[in-house]
């Protein structure tokens, strides 16, 4: 569960991105945040994992009933130990090109071995194993040992899911993961997200400017407009009204 409480966020420059947001996301949701460029979507997602500091208003995230946290709270270990349950995707694939797909994967799991492991790359059977298992559910298992750098750009994107989910996260935060993907691959990185959304039960808050994928594949809509949220439901009762309040005409 992640719970926003009024909060606000103004940059140094005065410039006011967050207003007043008021909103709950249930374990397991979909949801789609969109909004004009400048609208405060991609701050709204950073806030999650404080990438983004908020300055007022606070954001709780219950993990399980034995981990939840205040995020103005949290620093130094908690938010470490928080953002291992939070996976972060942005447009770019982030993968090391030079490296398999499947090391590409077993890199999620560095930030939670030991030093002497980390730093000699050495992963066990159980880790690969579990890797492997990553790259199947996306149906990537035939690249495991091909460069990343060999694969198209929505395979790239398909790899960096791979990797986020071995991550073992309860949350998925992606700003913009098919923007730069042609509208095939698009629908196909959105069918992948849809397919772990539900199987995994991760909750997916996903910002995009697709508004047709946006509308196909995710459960709910929160739309913003200059930092202020116009519209917060169900994708099915998105209607053009409410597009154009959020978009202009």
């Amino acid at each position: 569960m992640i719970e926003f409480q009024k909060v606000e966020k103004v940059w140094p420059n005065g410039k006011h991105v967050l207003k007043n947001i008021n909103i709950k996301i249930n374990d397991g949701e979909f949801v789609a945040v969109i909004g004009l460029s400048g609208a405060g979507k991609t701050t709204l997602l950073k806030t999650i994992n404080k990438i983004n500091s908020i300055s007022s208003g606070e954001i709780i995230i219950e993990i399980n009933d034995k981990e939840k946290y205040e995020i103005s709270k949290t620093k130094g270990k908690k938010l470490r130990d928080l953002r291992k349950h939070i996976g972060l995707m942005s447009q770019e694939y982030n993968n090391i090109e030079k490296q398999t797909v499947l090391k590409n994967v077993l890199n999620s799991r560095v930030a939670q071995m030991n030093f002497f492991r980390a730093i000699i790359g050495f992963f066990d059977k159980d880790e690969k194993r579990k890797a492997l298992s990553a790259l199947e559910k996306l149906s990537l298992l035939e690249f495991s040992y091909i460069r990343a750098d060999n694969l198209s750009g929505g395979q790239q994107q398909r790899v960096a899911l791979a990797r986020t989910i071995n991550q073992d996260p309860k949350i998925i935060i992606a700003d913009e993961p098919v923007s730069a993907l042609d509208p095939i691959l698009a629908n196909k990185v959105m069918e992948d997200f849809k397919k772990i959304n539900l199987e995994l039960n991760i909750t997916v808050i996903i910002n995009i400017h697709h508004i047709d994928l946006a509308l196909k594949y995710c459960d709910r809509i929160i739309g913003l407009k200059d930092g202020e949220i116009v519209f917060d439901g169900d994708s099915k009762k998105l209607n053009k009204e409410k597009l154009e309040e959020i978009y202009g005409k």
